[in-house]
């Protein structure tokens, strides 16, 4: 199972993919052996990928890491570059190669703190011989300081230094920096795609499969997490009953508290195992006995530790809700749909009865008003206002309509 495996509905970035990692081991072949480097490479040295979300734009980002990293015998064969299985692909997939650099938010953005060890990184030379990628996840999120360390590096990167930056769209990363990369732009793969790959990879049965395909409109991750994860499809049962909720300001209030607080949970179950590890982690660095005190003049490390892990579980918990909202958007697009008599495809096909009773009870144009309600509150979050007052907002004009 290649590392092309994983990109769903990608075939064509596949193949793109796949001729510049043939170059690149061409090029650390050839200078392994002294020869002389091919005259064209389709291989460059910093990369752009953007796409929709769920389109899989890190995940293809990490598997071009991994064909780079590849140190299968069979490319002396001919074979591609990124077999899935040796040491260099399975190192780069999982995310513990000496050589791959992934560079995430922490909070609403990426600090010149964050990058300044990664790009010093960049200008060294690769541990085994190969290629030193860096990979930035949210290149939307560098602020002014972090986004000119990486222009630097870009523009004079070591020869061996490979970028693979990753955002929505090509207009979220600075002119300066886009303007020296490659540009690769995904798509949203269809919903057959999703279902197929669910069904073959994670061993989802195919009614399952569909149906999360289908709620999630192609959204590679989390139509995994709903098709395998039934925590996962509760949560989105109990936002989907939230239009039913709201029938008076009281219901409002509290169905906008629910829903804050369950973002809160989920954020508290994913960060509480990391930040465990992580402080026990800088703990046993710093030279601190299992259960003793830290060292005299350590306090300020832990310290900014803990205001890391804090930036990260708000992140964890404004995605949370943005990914409630984007449910709750899809049940109205379902619901103005039905209005319309449009036959476009309905993605919640198992609460109809819902989509029928609001239908019925509203018009077109109150379910306009209701979308445009959800996108400001996310636009809200997206401006650091505390997520209970937007989504109380938000409640409130539901209700109005």
């Amino acid at each position: 199972m290649s590392v092309w495996d994983d990109l769903v509905g990608q075939e064509k970035a596949g193949e793109q993919l796949g001729a510049a990692a043939r170059d690149a081991d061409a090029l650390v072949t050839a200078a392994a052996s002294g020869a002389a480097p091919p005259e064209a490479s389709r291989m460059t040295h910093a990369w752009l990928f953007t796409g929709p979300p769920g389109a899989g734009v890190v995940r293809t980002a990490r598997a071009f890491a991994a064909a780079l990293q590849c140190v299968s015998p069979d490319r002396a064969l001919g074979g591609a570059p990124g077999c899935g299985f040796c040491d260099g692909c399975h190192t780069a997939l999982i995310g513990t190669h000496a050589d791959v650099s992934t560079v995430a938010a922490v909070g609403t953005q990426i600090l010149a703190d964050d990058m300044r060890d990664t790009v010093r990184k960049s200008f060294t030379s690769p541990a085994n011989g190969r290629w030193q990628v860096i990979l930035v996840e949210d290149a939307e999120r560098l602020n002014e300081k972090s986004a000119n360390a990486v222009l630097k590096a870009v523009e004079e990167p070591a020869p061996r230094t490979v970028w693979l930056l990753c955002a929505p769209s090509i207009e979220d990363v600075l002119p300066t920096i886009r303007s020296r990369c490659r540009h690769l732009n995904l798509r949203t793969p269809s919903v057959d795609a999703v279902a197929d790959m669910l069904v073959r990879r994670d061993g989802v049965e195919p009614g399952v499969a569909a149906a999360a395909a289908r709620a999630t409109q192609g959204h590679v991750d989390r139509a995994r997490r709903l098709a395998t994860d039934p925590a996962a499809r509760e949560r989105r049962a109990t936002v989907l009953r939230l239009p039913l909720r709201l029938d008076d300001i009281g219901g409002c209030l509290k169905a906008a508290q629910e829903l804050v607080d369950a973002a809160a949970d989920d954020a508290k179950a994913l960060a509480e195992e990391t930040d465990v590890k992580e402080t026990e982690e800088l703990k046993a660095a710093l030279g601190a006995a299992q259960g003793g005190r830290l060292p005299r003049g350590t306090a300020g490390v832990m310290k900014d530790l803990e205001d890391k892990q804090k930036r990260r579980r708000t992140r964890t918990q404004r995605d949370s809700l943005d990914l409630a909202l984007t449910d709750l958007t899809a049940l109205y697009r379902d619901v103005l749909a039905l209005q319309l008599g449009s036959r476009v495809a309905i993605a919640n096909v198992d609460v109809e009865d819902t989509l029928d009773r609001v239908a019925r009870g509203s018009t077109p144009e109150s379910t306009l008003r209701r979308i445009e309600a959800i996108a400001a509150c996310r636009e809200a979050l997206d401006r650091n206002v505390a997520p209970l007052l937007a989504v109380e907002a938000m409640t409130m004009a539901l209700r109005a309509g």
